[in-house]
């Protein structure tokens, strides 16, 4: 079979502006100060983005999600690999993790303000955390699926622990921390919308409450979609850095 075209991707896209546009436009089965049309939406997308406001906020909001992410996933790799190549640092720091992962995001909102203040390190911090789990978790089991074959073949060649960490252990790992990270950008970009509840007055996440707030259905859904293209276009890039990576594999790769 034959690859498939690339724009496949925008059918389920388009039906849905189909039926948003039926539904609105068409229909009114749904009231405009409940639910906009689409020309609305793109009406209040092109003076917001004229006016450079949509701008500004969507560069705040993307240095903060890749300041906590890059936070996150750092310290996510080095207490991940720790844990998963030791078992006395696991007994020592995953229940404890793992319990800290149980946490909703908004209970952390006021003790961040409550140390850090209303400024920018709260909330890029509680972006780390959303980023920090799901890295830390995927790289612990790649760490512990690696084959034990090839571990007892890197100390019979006489490896020393870093080389053999460094050629048999993470390229084995590799896949899932790669997995890992790409969860962990898409947490970010949720845990930003609760990052902004904190005192904020730029980004995306106050965008889209100030529209709430002021009964802007219109400049909520410029923010929703704004969130997700941007969500989508991270997660496509490091789709491709995560095939650039692992292009050594030989895997199956759907039909």
């Amino acid at each position: 079979m034959g690859r498939l075209n690339p724009l496949v991707g925008l059918i389920l896209p388009a039906i849905f502006l189909v039926l948003w546009w039926y539904i609105t436009d068409i229909a009114h089965l749904l009231p405009v100060n409940q639910f906009p049309t689409p020309g609305r939406v793109w009406n209040t997308g092109l003076q917001l983005f004229n006016n450079g406001e949509l701008f500004r906020h969507i560069t705040v909001s993307l240095g903060r999600v890749l300041a906590g992410f890059a936070i996150g996933a750092v310290i996510a790799l080095l207490l991940g690999t720790l844990v998963g190549l030791f078992r006395p640092v696991e007994r020592l720091a995953d229940p404890f993790l793992q319990a800290l992962r149980n946490v909703p995001s908004l209970a952390w909102v006021p003790f961040l303000l409550l140390w850090m203040g209303i400024d920018e390190p709260p909330k890029i911090t509680l972006i780390a955390i959303g980023a920090f789990f799901p890295v830390y978790l995927n790289l612990v089991s790649g760490i512990r699926q690696t084959d034990r074959k090839l571990v007892e073949v890197g100390y019979i060649f006489g490896l020393k622990p870093f080389a053999l960490i460094y050629r048999i252990v993470l390229p084995a790992a590799l896949p899932y921390l790669l997995a890992g990270l790409r969860i962990g950008l898409g947490q970010a970009w949720l845990f930003l919308v609760a990052a902004e509840l904190i005192a904020s007055t730029r980004g995306l996440g106050f965008m889209l409450i100030d529209a709430e707030n002021s009964s802007r259905p219109d400049i909520m859904l410029v923010a929703i979609i704004t969130l997700a293209v941007l969500g989508k276009l991270c997660d496509w890039l490091l789709q491709l850095a995560e095939r650039w990576l692992l292009r050594w594999t030989d895997t199956f790769k759907g039909r």
